[in-house]
């Protein structure tokens, strides 16, 4: 049974995520503002964390920021706007999803089950995939570029590995979210390209070889193998 960590300074909100939670078979403990999230968090045990943004002192981007610095355990931001900052800032310090208040406790349970599940088929998997000095060790979901660990989020990992096993393929905005974020996203690609974005930074970064992240115009996007990979 998966263990949610539900932070909200809004106490009908964490009442009500936890009713959510419960009756789809997770166990949830709440928290009230960052601090007392990251107290929990550092006691052990937590699955997937739901981080509201505007909480007094330590708020969610903040706590999400100081716990990618030390786990890649999912996380879900909630903000009560739905503007591009919240929403893009969110994504770029290493959150895994997002939802928007006001929320259907329905699409924030299925968001989390969608994220747990790519979770425990990256944690359950086995093999390894390359291109060029690009490594995906598929058992510990972990990616190595030139014998270097690459820190990725979980749907980094998953656009990677979903580009590196279809080579030259081309996925539409519409076909990733669907493949990857499983449910309806209310046609945000905007979403996919701030992932494609980072990831694409964080490969340059690290001097992969043997391939890129391209993008079709008109079409979306696809892993142009370089000669010889």
């Amino acid at each position: 049974m998966a263990k949610l960590l539900i932070a909200d300074d809004n106490a009908a909100i964490r009442e009500i995520l936890q009713i959510a939670a419960d009756a789809a078979g997770f166990t949830a403990v709440l928290a009230s503002d960052g601090e007392e999230a990251w107290q929990i968090f550092t006691e052990g045990g937590i699955d997937l964390l739901l981080l509201d943004v505007m909480m007094p002192g330590l708020d969610g981007f903040a706590l999400c920021q100081r716990i990618r610095r030390e786990s890649d355990v999912p996380i879900i931001m909630i903000t009560a706007r739905g503007d591009d900052y919240d929403r893009i800032m969110g994504l770029d310090i290493g959150a895994d999803d997002y939802v928007v208040k006001p929320f259907s406790t329905a699409e924030v349970m299925a968001r989390v089950k969608a994220v747990l599940r790519r979770w425990q088929k990256n944690e359950h998997s086995a093999g390894a995939l390359a291109c060029g000095n690009l490594r995906i060790l598929e058992g510990t979901g972990q990616v190595e570029v030139a014998g270097n660990t690459l820190p990725l989020t979980h749907k980094e990992y998953d656009l990677l590995y979903l580009f590196i096993s279809h080579k030259q393929q081309i996925f539409s905005r519409e076909q990733l979210l669907d493949l990857l974020w499983g449910y309806d996203y209310s046609g945000d690609t905007r979403t996919v390209d701030t992932h494609i974005r980072r990831l694409r930074a964080k490969l340059e970064k690290a001097g992969c070889q043997g391939g890129v992240i391209a993008t079709v115009w008109g079409r979306g996007y696809r892993w142009d193998c370089e000669e010889g990979q």
